[in-house]
């Protein structure tokens, strides 16, 4: 694990840094206080890294929370897989750390590699095991990737390696059907996000994590949770607490943002190469 770690701080202290930003009409260009994002899957052909740049050199933030899986050490081990767009990636998190974000980094089971790092900073980004972020009206949300909560995970480690290798494989499928969507003037559609929906012990399973998570939020006196993990954007009232889950990056483009009056909002993002032009939000859910 600490190889995979040297390995990656090793290509991503050089190479070519991204393009600098575009985004510099102010019209066009969204500050938030803060921006939770999760489950990026850097190293999979998966990762929709181009939609990840454009989205982050659009929205600046004073606090930037990485809640898990931004690498995926699992399918790196299996086969390397880094192009150039994932550096990129990487060296923005790098540089906007260096223009005074604060960045906080939370591993996940896809990166747990990095839980060996806890305590450190690497180019000035905090690797922690959780985090308490306060929002600006005072509320104190538990920031953690949620993989704990799930049983297959720490039950049944050789499910979870399984269950990876099958959702990889619905992934491929899902990136042709897209491709032939596009070709046919039609929008994006997530075939594993189709089947979650459809299958009912996936969405009992689904029910089961967020008010475990939700739970032990208040267990620990906070009024809200924000995590990641099972790829599914939510932002609802579990119990009396705030459960947000920011969703990911290999399907749904979404990310959980703070404005500067305390308010919570699940961002949607429509990548420019979609749109004729630049990125926007295509939808919002606001608490």
């Amino acid at each position: 694990m600490r190889t995979l770690f040297d390995k990656l701080g090793a290509l991503n202290h050089g190479g070519t840094p991204p393009p600098e930003d575009d985004h510099d009409d102010a019209a066009l260009r969204q500050r938030y206080r803060s921006i939770f994002i999760s489950d990026l899957h850097l190293g999979t052909p998966g990762c929709q890294a181009a939609a990840l740049l454009d989205f982050l050199r659009a929205h600046p933030s004073d606090h930037l929370y990485l809640v898990g899986d931004i690498v995926d050490g699992w399918q790196l081990r299996r086969k390397w897989y880094w192009p150039q767009s994932h550096n990129d990636v990487v060296q923005k998190l790098l540089r906007r750390a260096r223009k005074g974000c604060r960045i906080v980094y939370v591993p996940g089971n896809h990166d747990e590699f990095a839980r060996e790092f806890i305590g450190h900073q690497f180019g000035g980004i905090e690797v922690v095991e959780d985090a308490v972020h306060t929002t600006a009206d005072g509320r104190q949300l538990w920031v953690v990737h949620g993989d704990y909560f799930d049983a297959v995970v720490q039950c049944a480690r050789w499910l979870a390696y399984v269950g990876d290798n099958l959702y990889e494989l619905t992934l491929k499928l899902n990136r042709h059907l897209n491709s032939l969507r596009a070709r046919m003037g039609l929008p994006y559609w997530s075939l594993s996000a189709y089947l979650k929906h459809k299958v009912k012990s996936a969405l009992n399973y689904v029910t089961d994590f967020e008010v475990a998570v939700a739970n032990e939020a208040r267990r620990r006196g906070h009024q809200g949770v924000v995590c990641g993990h099972i790829h599914r954007a939510e932002m609802r009232d579990i119990n009396g607490v705030l459960y947000c889950n920011d969703g990911d990056w290999v399907e749904s483009r979404t990310a959980l943002v703070e404005h500067y009056d305390g308010k919570l909002e699940l961002l949607h993002w429509a990548p420019a190469h979609e749109t004729q032009g630049r990125g926007h939000v295509a939808g919002t859910v606001a608490a």
